[in-house]
């Protein structure tokens, strides 16, 4: 699968940008997946809810399933945290994944970047960066690109991974 990531640090624009890339990129015709890396604890269900109450009574994992839509809930319960490799080998094949977060990891990134949050660049320290989407003109040594450029930010992208500008 072609990977392509979207990092930053919080506050830069990283999930409006990936919401606007995965509209795009579908609107071109082309299948994509998402993986999200959270730093913090998180719960898509609820105190009460069935699938909450089966997780809370001890199930390793809560599979929850209709005619629309299929949740796979898995309880770490002290293992370790699952690599990007293994997520990925989870996920349907499509024509492009993206990733939001994973800041370590050495698949290719674009870099959002807001000037209000007074955080420092990371691309001039990572290779895997191989653009910045920002809110200010920067000079650096890859390209640059209005974070509000949807169009050319996912052209870059499909460039890099080598799909074309839309599915045959």
């Amino acid at each position: 699968m072609r990977l392509y990531g979207v990092t930053g640090w919080k506050n830069a624009g990283k999930t409006g940008l990936m919401e606007r890339l995965v509209t795009e990129i579908t609107g071109r015709g082309f299948t994509v997946s998402t993986v999200k890396h959270a730093h913090h604890n998180f719960n898509v269900d609820h105190p009460g809810k069935d699938s909450f109450r089966h997780r809370m009574a001890g199930a390793s994992e809560v599979l929850l399933a209709s005619r629309k839509r299929i949740a796979l809930m898995q309880e770490m319960r002290g293992a370790r945290e699952p690599s990007l490799a293994e997520l990925l080998a989870r996920l349907t094949p499509v024509d492009l994944v993206l990733i939001e977060g994973y800041k370590r990891d050495t698949h290719p990134k674009v870099e959002a970047w807001r000037a209000e949050t007074g955080n420092p660049l990371i691309a001039p320290g990572d290779p895997h960066i191989r653009a910045v989407a920002s809110d200010t003109a920067l000079d650096l040594d890859r390209p640059v690109f209005d974070l509000n450029d949807t169009k050319a930010i996912a052209d870059f992208i499909l460039s890099e991974v080598g799909l074309p500008e839309a599915a045959q």
